[in-house]
């Protein structure tokens, strides 16, 4: 091999390694860590946000082989159940039956009653729909299940700890002092369940009407001159204590 060869083969080899290490410059200037835990909200109310969705509301009715109708319990667990629909429902309501059981004759006077108790607690007949059904095993006594849609509030689900909680490579929030992720997901859960009109946390209710008999009197009062605070005659009597006197 020629001088100029050599020459030639040793230029083409430095041009290669200099690309190879603009390529490596650049890659590593591209590559980047993506840090997951970073699009994590760190306010646990928009982590873990309540949201309002519909669900279902049901009551079970235990039905016997031998005995057609409801208890008195019974009763008023259906009536119970009319009235909440009227209050919150937004949807029919369902009621499963079932059939070529040991129990279907009996089912099938109860459901007769239900459907009298629900119309006489103002559910119209165009409100309820029934549904028949047939169990897995014929031996076992089904109940009669009714449902109804209703708003409801729920948060979560809880218990996710995608994180270590101690410091760790893969717990890149530890050391800047952020909340893990499952943090306050059971106050927002149980603040949804203890909700009872899911609306109040998308707008507060409208003012109620004023009591204008007692209103009245506090202004003849006030008028006169005269304490329009309201005495109770009963509450010494219903303390436990003289601390404070």
């Amino acid at each position: 091999m020629t001088e100029q060869a050599l020459l030639d083969r040793t230029r083409v080899l430095r041009l290669a390694g200099a690309l190879v290490g603009v390529a490596v410059a650049l890659g590593a200037c591209t590559h980047t860590d993506q840090a997951v835990t970073a699009s994590i909200p760190d306010d646990y109310r928009a982590r873990h946000p309540i949201t309002v969705e519909e669900g279902n509301q049901s009551l079970v009715v235990f039905v016997g082989r031998g005995r057609g109708g409801l208890s008195a319990s019974q009763r008023a667990d259906v009536v119970g159940l009319a009235q909440s629909w009227r209050r919150e429902g937004t949807g029919a309501i369902g009621i499963d039956v079932p059939v070529d059981t040991p129990n279907a004759r009996a089912a099938a006077d109860s459901l007769h009653e239900i459907r009298s108790l629900l119309a006489a607690a103002g559910v119209p007949p165009n409100g309820v729909f029934v549904h028949r059904y047939r169990p897995d095993d014929p031996k076992f006594l089904p109940p009669i299940r009714l449902t109804y849609p209703k708003l409801k509030a729920v948060a979560g689900p809880c218990g996710l700890w995608p994180e270590d909680l101690g410091p760790s490579i893969k717990n890149k929030g530890y050391f800047d002092n952020k909340p893990y992720y499952n943090f306050g997901c059971a106050y927002q859960r149980n603040m949804a369940a203890m909700v009872e009109n899911p609306s109040d946390l998308e707008q507060p209710r409208p003012e109620t009407p004023p009591y204008t008999m007692r209103r009245s009197e506090a202004f003849e009062k006030y008028r006169k001159g005269q304490d329009t605070s309201t005495t109770y005659p009963l509450a010494e009597k219903a303390k436990l204590s003289d601390t404070g006197k």
